[in-house]
């Protein structure tokens, strides 16, 4: 059986492009996905941060649905405490009014940006812990009920778009388990939890009315090329960019001073969050993958490509297809 592959597109803004640009190569992406027969696409919410333009994630996930036909378009995810349940309800339940049977909706407890931001989206330290409780509500407005009388989301009532637990601690494990539901694991950035939390999962799982058992997904980065050189060389700039984004905003910093940081003891955090990474010829990628799935227990992998330039990360997708998918 293959190994179903998906993909998490953060829709990255690079240097000297725009967020339109950004979305041109999204839909290129999914397009190429599509043909090449990736499972799904998902794009995650961030905000107040330049480098990566799916803050609205409901609204591109619509761009792309009307610029495909066939591949499943969802979040990975939605901050759920960013926001009302019944609001969300309303746009995945447009979504897949629109384009039925093709829309996902993964949901995540973190805030997705800084403390500020955070205050910016209305957002107090509090609002994460009820995040279980907010899930539900927001199942019960996809489904034929309610949790709040007389309340219905329209669109969205009867809808039953699928639900996924986005995590990367046993927090997020337990409660997909406790409620039934498919677990994502966030290992392409935060891998330490990986095995543990998905054994708690698979051991505490109990079926819903969406599943019957236990189904994983877990995140892994991937650079494929046709050199291994050049895969290489394409990784280093992607922890570059990486060192960049952390940087105090509104400074510039060199190469040099990118990879004096890298070589640092600050640098091996870079290192740590990206330890799960296939870099390589499509082989050696296609090796990588299939022992990763093994090690993470995972039903399904989704891959953030790291290529720094848009048409590498075509191609990065189109040789990965070719090696795993056909």
């Amino acid at each position: 059986m293959t190994l179903p592959l998906s993909i998490l597109d953060l829709a990255p803004v690079r240097h000297g492009e725009t967020p339109r640009d950004s979305f041109a190569a999204s839909v290129a992406l999914a397009r190429l996905a599509e043909d090449a027969g990736y499972r799904r696409i998902w794009y995650a919410e961030h905000h107040n941060m330049p480098t990566i333009a799916s803050s609205a994630t409901s609204v591109l996930i619509a761009h792309v649905a009307a610029h495909t036909e066939r591949i499943r378009l969802g979040s990975g995810g939605v901050m759920l405490p960013n926001h009302s349940p019944l609001v969300i309800a309303e746009q995945f339940g447009t979504l897949a009014s629109l384009h039925p049977g093709r829309i996902d909706l993964g949901l995540g407890r973190a805030p997705g940006s800084d403390r500020n931001t955070m205050y910016a989206l209305r957002r107090d330290h509090t609002s994460a812990d009820g995040f279980p409780d907010d899930v539900q509500e927001l199942q019960a407005y996809l489904a034929d009920d309610s949790l709040v009388p007389g309340v219905h989301a329209y669109p969205g009532r009867g809808t039953r778009v699928p639900l996924y637990i986005l995590g990367s601690s046993l927090f997020g494990a337990q409660l997909a388990a406790a409620l039934g539901l498919p677990y994502a694991f966030a290992s392409h950035f935060a891998p330490v939890a990986l095995q543990d939390a998905v054994a708690v999962y698979r051991r505490d799982f109990r079926p819903s009315a969406q599943l019957d058992h236990p189904y994983v997904i877990a995140g892994v980065n991937v650079i494929a090329a046709d050199t291994q050189a050049d895969a290489d060389e394409q990784f280093h700039k992607a922890k570059r960019a990486r060192v960049r984004s952390l940087a105090r905003p509104g400074r510039r910093l060199t190469d040099d001073e990118v990879d004096a940081v890298l070589s640092s003891p600050e640098g091996g955090q870079i290192e740590q969050m990206v330890v799960y990474s296939a870099v390589g010829t499509p082989p050696d990628v296609r090796d990588y993958l299939e022992t990763f799935a093994k090690h993470a227990d995972a039903d399904e992998l989704i891959i953030a490509l790291q290529s720094p330039a848009a048409d590498a990360r075509l191609r990065s997708a189109q040789l990965l297809a070719g090696a795993m998918l056909s």
